[in-house]
């Protein structure tokens, strides 16, 4: 089916139209205006938009799961319903991602991966973001610690024949014996090197960026704190210009404030909005298993027994309000949300509004709710 959005106030990359058409053509952005009401041929059907907002899909690296279903429980299923959730949330390509756990429910997790990727019931699925095992249990966070261990480099060739190119993101602690072997066999494969959970120290940070870490995963959570005589590896990160910084915006995770830092220090093309979600989002609160441990959430709020945060229930589009709520502007907002997780992807024709790139895109309402999505010109 071919479209005319019409009456859509869009989001680009360095302005917002306050009234525009956008021709949708074969999956693709073919032509974007500012006219009155077109000229409909039989080849298109034509959606008013109301005034609302037009947005590119955002793009969540970083998300365990949805609507009840666990992505590592080895079940195609779960990975469906976690695609349709995205899509429900404005999310269009999404990095299906691990826990800390055994290499068998790992290497099923990977099979599952496999067989929904090009069958997706909603959001695409980019690929798959490895959180672990490869982590610090002095900086587990919710990560079960029975399951974490140094960085093997036989196991992880091992996961690489079963997955292959589907994995595009790892995180790892560098700091742990095996972590920059580790981070050169990661950089051959061109895969994203994150860092969390982990207690490195500045220099330690810095030595892993410089071998090819380039990425910090939910940053602040999860590891060494900023302290003035021991800076860790958050000012590493903040004074490398190549690394960039997932953000959980959920009122939670990071004080406002801290957000407000990140994004002056980082820009938006520095800093990526995620979810970090667990199978509690879209459900409410409750008690739920995740990575071995029991979580109980209450008031939209995922802890551990102790405490512990573990996850969250946010969803991309309340991120995206809680963002623009912070102060941060709605351009870079958006651009956090869906262009700078697309180009570090490497997704050339996703992650902006723009003449001959995917019409995946998402109708907001001034409160920030899903109208629809589209995903490759398909309305869902």
């Amino acid at each position: 089916m071919n479209y005319i959005l019409h009456n859509v106030q869009l989001v680009l990359r360095d302005s917002i139209v306050p009234s525009a058409n956008v021709w949708i053509s074969e999956g693709k952005i073919m032509r974007i205006d500012t006219g009155d009401l077109p000229i409909v041929d039989g080849d298109h059907e034509l959606i008013d938009g109301r005034w609302h907002l037009l947005v590119p899909g955002m793009i969540d690296v970083h998300i365990h799961g949805a609507n009840g279903f666990n992505m590592m429980d080895g079940k195609t299923e779960s990975i469906q319903e976690v695609s349709r959730v995205c899509a429900s949330t404005g999310c269009t390509s999404f990095l299906a991602t691990s826990v800390s756990s055994t290499i068998e429910d790992l290497l099923e997790m990977i099979r599952s991966v496999k067989l929904v990727q090009g069958r997706e019931a909603g959001a695409k699925i980019a690929g798959i973001h490895l959180e672990g095992p490869y982590l610090n249990p002095k900086r587990k966070g919710m990560q079960n610690e029975k399951y974490l261990r140094h960085p093997d480099l036989e196991e992880m060739k091992m996961i690489f024949e079963e997955a292959g190119s589907l994995i595009k993101m790892v995180t790892i602690a560098p700091e742990l014996p095996g972590g920059m072997e580790l981070i050169s066999f990661l950089k051959e494969q061109g895969v994203i090197i994150a860092i969390a959970h982990s207690d490195a120290t500045y220099e330690e940070a810095k030595q892993a960026f410089s071998a090819g870490a380039s990425h910090v995963t939910h940053c602040f959570n999860g590891m060494r704190p900023i302290h003035h005589r021991d800076p860790g590896l958050i000012v590493a990160a903040f004074e490398e210009k190549h690394v960039s910084l997932q953000a959980i915006v959920d009122n939670v995770h990071l004080h406002p404030a801290i957000i407000r830092l990140m994004h002056s220090l980082k820009g938006p093309e520095g800093m990526v909005l995620i979810t970090d979600a667990l199978q509690a989002m879209g459900m409410g609160d409750g008690n739920y298993i995740f990575g071995g441990h029991h979580v109980s959430v209450k008031d939209g709020i995922a802890r551990l027994e102790d405490g512990t945060l573990a996850s969250s229930t946010v969803t991309m589009n309340e991120a995206l309000r809680y963002t623009v709520e912070t102060g941060i502007s709605l351009l870079d907002a958006v651009q956090m949300a869906s262009t700078t997780p697309a180009n570090i992807l490497g997704l050339q024709q996703k992650g902006e509004i723009s003449v001959g790139f995917d019409a995946d895109l998402v109708l907001l309402d001034k409160e920030f709710q899903v109208l629809w999505t589209m995903v490759g010109g398909q309305m869902l």
